[in-house]
């Protein structure tokens, strides 16, 4: 099972409505012609440009323009003339330097330079002229600094993007920033946070990741309005106690730091806590007063033999990430927290799964690879609510037996067995109306149950590396199945060419053989009413048999031929 999903920790920003105009072909001449020059919106993005189309430099109404994703190299000094432009994308292009006629686009509240080379640097002077800014993106554009400029004169910021760059200090001046809601500095340098960086009143976003911060400012409590703090894979070897009276902030990433179990206290409100790659060796027990807000909660790799007897005071998780740790013995206390929905115990070394996690009924995803089992685990089979099931065995004990019982899972979507040493598959799979996706690859089934074919929602069968030599004559009964591997395995030629050309390559060949078959039938058909018709006996006479016995019959025959 792959690691347990993050919330998505990248800002999303909305962009206004703008009023959408009638394409050429919906409206006529007499209206194109009105509104040629009114036009508010331009996606030019991804469209492999090397310069900006001339005709879009006189749309003297556009107020947002996306170029990002091309091949341009410079901006034109007409771009002033885009005086109502209050968005402009640039990202990922080839730019080398910034004119100066930007400054003329008065407007503008929103602008991205990201992954350009900037040769020339980026245009500080230009930007601080431009007033009205109130996102500004500079990620991976190499920068060693950010100039103080920029933090003295774009007082309306709200986003500031910095991630990917060099950046192993900031200036003090950015506490003027007092607008600022999201500032992201991942994937920088950055040993420490200037003094006063906790005045920023209005911050509900700040991602640190991937630097190499030691500490936190003690006064980290006074950004009174925080709300989401990344700062995982850092050197971080203890929080301050302050951090525990920031009371806003739901969601906390500190996994990938030199963290032990010694936490005095969280945030009371957290819904999302990451403290995964961190040796903890004990579940701190600070964790257990989140039991009124917590939800996700991230343990990977942290080093736990077992949990503590408070766990189970947790019962509002939803979702509960244990896997890559020592535990050797399912914690009972799980089965306590009825509202989970997912549960990832991965490479845990378990080797038996408790009869009471039937009591998890609401749980969906369900992660058990790499682990110790010695058989199927059972158990699972009667948790009803499971849609997702993870039973790959890559550093496990290898399964051999799938047992009947896993029809009682009918609301299961996706089922993975990879990389075991399976050899048949029960017929009772085909009870599974609601399963879309069937990884059974790198293991050693000799066939393909025929009941497979009832499953008519299955979008994904994975049955490559196997020893599977036929496969069922009415699998093109899956309308519905849009990956069918089946390469590395003994298959009957010439489906083992067809196999490797794609679904409909398959089913075509298993309608004509079909066809074959069924003329087959009407041939044979019609020959037994021909031999009743003209009185020549069963049909089995036109075929005399062809064994040793008919052959003594003939000579029998022969000789008294001669006698006579």
């Amino acid at each position: 099972m792959p690691t347990a999903g993050r919330c998505n920790n990248q800002a999303e920003f909305n962009i206004p409505d703008i009023p959408c105009l009638l394409s050429a072909s919906e409206a006529g001449p007499d209206v194109v012609q009105l509104l040629k020059g009114h036009i508010l919106f331009q996606d030019l993005g991804g469209t492999n440009l090397h310069s900006i189309p001339p005709t879009i430099l006189r749309l003297q109404y556009l107020e947002e323009l996306h170029l990002e994703g091309n091949q341009i190299e410079e901006i034109p000094p007409e771009i002033g003339l885009l005086q109502k432009l209050r968005v402009l994308y640039l990202n990922n292009n080839k730019l080398g330097c910034i004119c100066d006629q930007l400054v003329n686009c008065q407007k503008l509240q929103s602008l991205d330079l990201s992954d350009n080379p900037l040769d020339c640097g980026i245009p500080t002077n230009t930007l601080c002229h431009l007033h009205a800014l109130q996102e500004l993106r500079l990620a991976n554009l190499n920068l060693v600094q950010l100039p103080a400029q920029i933090c003295k004169k774009l007082h309306h910021l709200r986003l500031l993007g910095l991630s990917g760059n060099r950046l192993t200090s900031l200036p003090w001046e950015i506490r003027n920033l007092t607008k600022l809601q999201q500032l992201h500095l991942n994937n920088n340098q950055l040993c420490s946070l200037p003094p006063g960086f906790c005045l920023l009143p209005k911050l509900e976003v700040l991602n640190l990741r991937q630097n190499l911060l030691h500490s936190l400012p003690d006064d980290i409590n006074s950004l009174k309005n925080l709300k989401h703090l990344y700062l995982s894979d850092n050197q971080l070897s203890n929080l301050p106690d302050s951090l525990g009276k920031c009371l806003n902030i739901c969601a906390l990433d500190i996994s990938g730091n030199r963290l032990h179990h010694n936490f005095t206290a969280f945030p009371a409100n957290l819904v999302e806590l990451a403290l995964s790659h961190n040796q903890l060796h004990v579940f701190p027990t600070a964790v257990c007063h989140l039991a009124d807000s917590l939800q996700l909660l991230y343990l990977k790799n942290t080093q736990l033999k077992k949990l503590t007897c408070c766990f189970s005071n947790l019962t509002n998780i939803r979702l509960l990430d244990l896997s890559e740790n020592p535990l050797r013995y399912f914690p009972m206390q799980i089965c306590d927290l009825a509202q989970l929905e997912m549960l990832s115990l991965d490479d845990s070394k378990l080797k038996e799964v408790a009869p009471e996690i039937k009591d998890l009924t609401k749980l969906k995803i369900l992660g058990l690879t790499g682990n110790r089992f010695r058989a199927f685990p059972q158990e699972i089979c009667f948790i009803n609510s499971l849609e997702k099931l993870y039973l790959g065995q890559d550093h496990g004990m290898k399964l051999i037996h799938v047992p009947q019982e896993i029809s009682q899972l009918v609301n299961l979507k996706e089922l993975y067995m990879e990389n075991n040493q399976i050899e048949h598959l029960p017929s009772s799979i085909g009870t599974l109306q609601n399963l879309t996706v069937l990884d059974c690859h790198e293991n050693r089934l000799l066939e393909i149950p025929d009941s497979i074919s009832y499953i008519h929602g299955l979008q994904k069968l994975l049955l490559n590396c196997n020893r599977i030599s036929l496969i069922p004559a009415n699998l093109d009964q899956l309308q519905k199945l849009e990956i069918l591997s089946l390469d590395r395995n003994p298959l009957e030629k010439p489906l083992d060419e067809i196999g490797l050309q794609g679904v409909s390559a398959v089913f075509q060949y298993l309608k004509m053989k079909r066809t074959q078959n069924l003329n087959a039938t009407k041939m044979q058909a019609w020959w037994r009413g021909l031999m009743v018709r003209k009185e020549l006996g069963p049909f089995q006479n036109l075929f005399p048999k062809k064994d040793k016995k008919g052959k003594k019959d003939k000579k029998k025959n022969t000789n008294k031929g001669k006698k006579k």
